[in-house]
């Protein structure tokens, strides 16, 4: 008989088990979804308490707004107001400019002597307004690089003046210009300087060309570019302002 009733002990204590565990997972699910609902609670509490803030926030720049429109409308108001207060400016024409003709103090011969201020001596110039730059009989010259600069040293020739250490003139490289010779179809390179001269009154910066001017008569030539707007030029006269150098 015990024998018998033994399983159906172990089924009774089996269902009994079960029972127990389906119960706590029903309250365990029950209280999973009463803190969902907390949750969902505070998060809309939270995001009704934001709108709120933002909307007030909202108000208080709409009135700002409001209040910057009208203060506008009485500047525009009072800015009118005086604007129309004010008499209408009385307007003198300007007198016409004067008519000028241009005139030059200075007339140079064809011929001048000019000194050359780094080495305090004179050479005769051919001054030429057919030429645009100025140039001069350069020999011995040498480049070479001071300060990271490119410079050059030569001596100016007349064919008389003894050439030594004393007479040697130094200039910075202002740039390089291509010659092209009219002999024949070669390009020569030339160098060109500023150097102070002077001519009479006239005491200028001027930028000489570094030529071969030996078939010439004249060490130094001066073009358009240094007499224009100081002097004209006599054709027919020398030595006006100068004497001739020796």
């Amino acid at each position: 008989m015990l024998t018998r009733l033994t399983p159906i002990m172990a089924i009774v204590a089996l269902s009994g088990c079960t029972l127990t565990n389906s119960t706590q997972y029903h309250q365990e699910t029950l209280a999973a979804i009463k803190a969902t609902e907390a949750n969902l609670t505070n998060h809309y509490e939270n995001l009704n308490l934001q709108l709120s803030n933002q909307s007030d926030y909202i108000e208080s720049l709409e009135e700002e707004i409001i209040s910057l429109e009208e203060q506008i409308a009485k500047f525009q108001k009072e800015t009118l107001e005086e604007v129309r207060k004010k008499p209408d400016p009385i307007v003198i024409p300007a007198p016409a400019p004067a008519q000028t003709t241009p005139s030059h103090g200075i007339v140079l011969g064809e011929v001048e002597s000019v000194t050359i201020d780094s080495i305090k001596q004179s050479f005769s110039a051919r001054v030429d307004t057919g030429a645009a730059t100025s140039s001069l009989n350069a020999v011995d010259i040498e480049e070479f690089e001071r300060n990271g600069k490119n410079w050059v040293r030569f001596h100016l020739s007349d064919g008389t003046t003894e050439l030594d250490d004393s007479n040697w003139i130094e200039a910075p490289v202002v740039r390089f210009v291509k010659i092209r010779q009219s002999t024949n179809e070669e390009v020569e390179r030339r160098i060109v300087v500023d150097l102070w001269v002077r001519l009479g009154k006239i005491h200028e910066k001027a930028q000489f060309t570094l030529a071969d001017r030996s078939q010439m008569s004249h060490p130094v030539l001066l073009g358009r570019e240094f007499i224009r707007d100081i002097a004209v030029v006599d054709v027919s006269k020398k030595y006006i302002h100068t004497e001739v150098p020796q």
